[in-house]
């Protein structure tokens, strides 16, 4: 990776997932996670403090980007949790079928080259009973705001370590094996509406995927 990739663009990551109002609505659906953890793109880890350790047992956290995981590790050192990480990246997750009791997604959905191959693998993974909770952005309800999203997605992608705008988050889960339990969506205030439509909610597992 370049020099960009492995260090500017980690911080600058960092900086717009962690903000107050991004980490408030973090709040709403890291608490909820149990069991056997999957956080898929864990980046920093600005979760781990969020997480509620009696009701975890460990964290794995899956993260390719080698300045994620250096950025991460003073947050690791001082979480409670077990964590290990996986390097590989979401299209190729190295554990066991029905192997997690719950996965974490954050700000994740909109990077993965392939999504529907890394929801295939987490669908995979996961135990029937299982759940997924999400905190993401994506495309907007606005056709207004999807205008300007699908012009500004190229641009964003290339600076943004492959970040796209207009994912429809709430049907690439549903469409991936996946049934809603509940979720909300809002725009943040006080940010441009292209960038900051969030879906945050959970789902469960319900179905066997379709090839």
């Amino acid at each position: 990776m370049s020099f960009y990739e492995n260090n500017v663009l980690p911080h600058l990551i960092n900086c717009a997932c962690s903000s107050s109002a991004i980490m408030k609505l973090r709040e709403k659906v890291v608490p909820l996670a149990y069991g056997n953890v999957l956080e898929v793109g864990m980046g920093s880890g600005v979760n781990l403090a969020l997480y509620n350790a009696t009701n975890v047992n460990m964290v794995w956290g899956l993260e390719p980007s080698t300045g994620m995981r250096k950025k991460a590790q003073k947050n690791i050192a001082s979480c409670a949790i077990r964590v290990e990480w996986l390097s590989l990246p979401g299209e190729q997750i190295p554990l066991e079928d029905n192997s997690v009791d719950s996965i974490v997604l954050t700000y994740t959905l909109c990077t993965i080259p392939d999504w529907r191959a890394a929801m295939k693998q987490m669908h995979r993974v996961l135990k029937a009973d299982g759940k997924i909770f999400f905190c993401e952005h994506g495309q907007a309800p606005d056709e207004s705001v999807v205008k300007w999203q699908d012009r500004a997605n190229g641009l964003w992608s290339r600076a943004f370590g492959g970040c796209n705008l207009n994912r429809p988050i709430i049907e690439s889960i549903e469409d991936s094996g996946f049934s809603m339990d509940w979720f909300e969506s809002k725009y943040i205030r006080g940010m441009p509406k292209f960038v900051s439509f969030i879906s945050v909610g959970a789902a469960s597992k319900t179905s066997a995927l379709v090839n």
